[in-house]
């Protein structure tokens, strides 16, 4: 069983950068693609971005360009920095690891395809 914890939300103000780290266990850093997904209440889990274990980056649309994901395998652990912050990023920020799927390489991470995850760190941005 895979476990991973996240660390690094908070408060900022729009413009301003936070950094979330999670540790995940058992070296999965390198064996599985790693992603951050978000959730607003009573809406669906939406992927932000994607590392595969060829260390290829995928991000959605509305992120491109601020945020960066990234892998620390000395520490196992995989990074989402994240830069220019919009009230909009506001919500609750989950990292996952999962199988990397040759049919999903490339895209926006889908919650289906992974199967751990971690509790979750709040991220608040405001105007």
């Amino acid at each position: 069983q895979v476990q991973l914890v996240e660390s690094g939300g908070g408060s900022v103000q729009a413009g301003g950068s936070l950094r979330l780290s999670c540790v995940v266990s058992d070296n999965a850093v390198g064996r599985y693609c790693m992603a951050w997904f978000r959730q607003d209440p009573g809406k669906e889990r939406e992927g932000v971005a994607v590392v595969d274990t060829s260390d290829k980056t995928t991000y959605a649309d509305s992120v491109k360009g601020r945020f960066t994901i990234a892998k620390d395998s000395a520490k196992n652990a995989v990074t989402l920095q994240m830069n220019n912050l919009k009230p909009e990023d506001t919500s609750m920020y989950f990292c996952a690891a999962g199988l990397c799927l040759f049919s999903t390489m490339g895209q926006v991470p889908l919650p289906r395809h992974y199967s751990f995850w971690g509790q979750g760190t709040q991220v608040t941005v405001s105007s």
